[in-house]
C-alpha cells in the first residue's frame, strides 16, 4: 500500500468515525428529548438505533485492523490508528448510555414528574458539544482543541453536583419522591460519565500527537 493510498484510507476511516459520532450525539439527544417530553416513541427509537451504533463500531474496528495489517504503520501513524479504536468504544458506551436513558423514560412515561427537567437537558447539551468537539480535534489532529473541549467537563461535573444537591434535599423532605429522583440521578450520573468518556478520547488525541500520556482529570 502507497502512502497515498494509506492516506486515503485513514480519511475514509476519520469520515467513518464522523458518522458514528452524528449518530451518538443524535441518539444522545433524542433520548432526553424523550425523556423531558415523556415521548415513548422516541424512546423506543433510541433503544432501535442502538444496533446502527453497534454495526458502526465494527466497520470502524474493521477499518482500523486492515490499515494496520496492510501498512504496518509506525510512530505517529499507530498512534492516530490505535486513538481511532478508542474512540469507538467510548463512542459506543456513550450510546449505551443513550439506550439506559431511553429505558428510564418508558419506566416513567405514565408518571408526573416531581420537577421540570432543565438541568439534565443542560448537562446533554453541553456532553453532546463535547463529543462533537473531541471528533473534530481528531479529525484535525488538534491538541489545543482537545484540551479545550476537556475543561468542558467541569461544567458538566458542576450540574451533576448541582442535580444531586436539589434531588438529595427532595428525597429528604418527601419520602414519595424517592422513586423519581433516584431515576433522575441516574440520568444525571450518566451524563457525568460521558464526560468523562469524552474527556478519555481527548487525553488519547493529545497522545496520537504527541505521544505523551496526560491526564486531564486534574
Amino acid at each position: 500500500m502507497t502512502r497515498n493510498i494509506f492516506d486515503q484510507e485513514l480519511q475514509e476511516l476519520q469520515v467513518s468515525l464522523l458518522k458514528m459520532s452524528s449518530m451518538v450525539e443524535e441518539t444522545l439527544s433524542n433520548s432526553v428529548k424523550a425523556l423531558k417530553s415523556q415521548n415513548i416513541e422516541l424512546a423506543q427509537k433510541v433503544i432501535d438505533d442502538d444496533d446502527m451504533i453497534d454495526d458502526m463500531e465494527y466497520a470502524v474496528e474493521d477499518k482500523c485492523l486492515k490499515l494496520i495489517a496492510l501498512q504496518s504503520p509506525l510512530a505517529k501513524d499507530l498512534r492516530i490508528i490505535a486513538t481511532a479504536l478508542k474512540i469507538i468504544t467510548d463512542l459506543e458506551r456513550i450510546g449505551d448510555y443513550a439506550v439506559d436513558i431511553a429505558r428510564i423514560t418508558i419506566r416513567l412515561a405514565n408518571e408526573t414528574y416531581i420537577k421540570e427537567l432543565i438541568d439534565i437537558p443542560r448537562m446533554t447539551e453541553i456532553a453532546i458539544n463535547m463529543v462533537k468537539g473531541a471528533i473534530d480535534a481528531y479529525v484535525h489532529l488538534d491538541v489545543e482543541e482537545a484540551r479545550n473541549v476537556s475543561k468542558l467537563d467541569d461544567e458538566v461535573d458542576g450540574l451533576y453536583k448541582q442535580i444531586f444537591r436539589e434531588l438529595l434535599f427532595m428525597m429528604m423532605e418527601d419520602p414519595k419522591t424517592i422513586h423519581q429522583a433516584t431515576y433522575f440521578l441516574l440520568i444525571s450520573r450518566y451524563l457525568e460519565r460521558i464526560g468523562d468518556h469524552v474527556t478519555n478520547i481527548c487525553e488519547r488525541i493529545i497522545y496520537s500527537v504527541t505521544s505523551e500520556h496526560v491526564n486531564l482529570n486534574d
